[in-house]
Parts: C-alpha cells; structure tokens; sequence
C-alpha cells in the first residue's frame, strides 16, 4: 500500500488506562505500550510512511508521583538500551527533540548514542518527543532568534515564520501531515502546536497498547480520501 502520508505524529496516550483495565500495575502498561511503539514504527515504514514523531514524555509529566516517573525512567534506560536495536536494525534513524537537561546524565548520553549510531539510516526517521513541552520549544526558539539578532547573525526585520521554523527542535523534519491521539481523548496537550498548525487530526478510542498496524492502516486510508486545503480555499 503506497500512501500520501510523508509523517505521522503519534500522542501515546491509554497505557494507565489499559493497565488498570486488566488489573496490572501501572509499569506494566507503560512497558506494553512500549512494545507497541516498536511494531507500529516497523509498520508505519512498511506503510510508506518516512517520518514519525511521538510523544514518549512531556514536561507536565515530571509532575507525576515520583514512584512512577522513577518507574518510567527505568523503562526509558531499557528501551534506550534494547528497545532501538530492532528499529536501528531495519534502517531508522533515531532522533530525540526535548528538554533533555532535566534528563539523568546517563539517559542524555545514550540518547546522543543512538542518534549518532543511527544518523546514516535512510528508511524512516524516528523522532522521540522525551521530557518535550509545544510552549517550551516555542520559547527556547524566541530566545535562541533574539540571541542571533544581538550577536548581529540576523536583522529584527529578517524574522519571519521560515526563520522561526529553522530554530525550532524539528528543523531537520518536515511538519506532520497527520496526528494520531489514541484513548479518545480529544486534545494535543502542549504537543508540537507551531508544527501541527495545518496537520489532520484523527482521534482514537483505542487504548495505546492495544493499537494495531491494521488500525493505522485504516487511519492512513481515511488520511488518503481528505482534501487539504491549507487555508487556501
């Protein structure tokens, strides 16, 4: 199946919920929902699809009880360390956008490991949206733009919304065509608000670790029959 979509942004959201649905502890879900992430990564590339982002942890997430934040850096420092190889092994290129300094040391330097083991990959490009906030970004960019215009790189008249792009975390990615939420909740939650400004939504009710390649299929055939206008028309 050849589709249209070039990049499809992911919010993985229901692992608490599927958790406590089969009566498991809260760990257990995030660990499915991980799993999850490497099978519809594999099948959203055998689909076509050349960029995906996700969105694996958000600054508003730090304020969760320690007990599970600690519990989900845990799972991180296991995903980083085996979680990727499959994916770095069927050519993606691993990259992650975020405030990585409220990251361990440790968990910072091998996510600079990935991304530097993976840069050559070519199939699809993989970007993890880790300890991630839309506002944040927008305001790291506002900050680095006002930097160059005292150091005299650029010009206060020069500014304009392709300069704005090119310091944002996602320079080197184009804008999703598509963004998927699962667990039917119908909000983007801080998440990429500049790059999603013309996307397609598609709101699921399927809970994260139950999502399947055949829903995604389904999703990307609904994609194929809307029309984008982009404000045009």
């Amino acid at each position: 199946m050849e589709t249209t979509v070039n990049h499809i942004a992911f919010i993985m959201d229901g692992n608490r919920r599927w958790a406590k649905q089969h009566n498991l502890p809260i760990a257990a879900g995030h660990r499915k929902g991980a799993e999850t992430l490497t099978d519809i990564a594999k099948a959203a590339k055998e689909l076509g699809v050349r960029y995906m982002t996700v969105y694996a942890f958000s600054t508003e997430n730090w304020g969760r009880k320690k007990e599970e934040v600690d519990t989900l850096m845990d799972l991180l420092r296991q995903y980083l360390e085996k979680g990727f190889k499959e994916l770095k092994d069927n050519d993606a290129r691993i990259i992650f956008i975020g405030e990585r300094y409220m990251l361990a040391d440790d968990i910072r330097q091998k996510m600079a490991q990935i991304e530097q083991e993976t840069a050559q990959n070519k199939s699809v490009t993989l970007c993890v949206a880790l300890s991630y906030g839309g506002r944040q970004e927008i305001v790291h960019a506002a900050q680095s733009i006002a930097q160059k215009v005292l150091d005299g790189k650029i010009k206060v008249e020069d500014i304009n919304t392709e300069i704005f792009a090119e310091n944002l975390y996602t320079k080197d990615i184009p804008d999703p065509d598509l963004l998927i939420r699962t667990s039917g909740e119908q909000r983007i939650s801080n998440y990429l608000p500049w790059q999603t400004a013309y996307s397609e939504f598609y709101f699921s009710d399927t809970l994260w670790p139950d999502f399947s390649a055949k829903e995604l299929k389904k999703i990307i055939e609904d994609y194929s029959k809307r029309e984008r206008r982009y404000g045009k028309s």
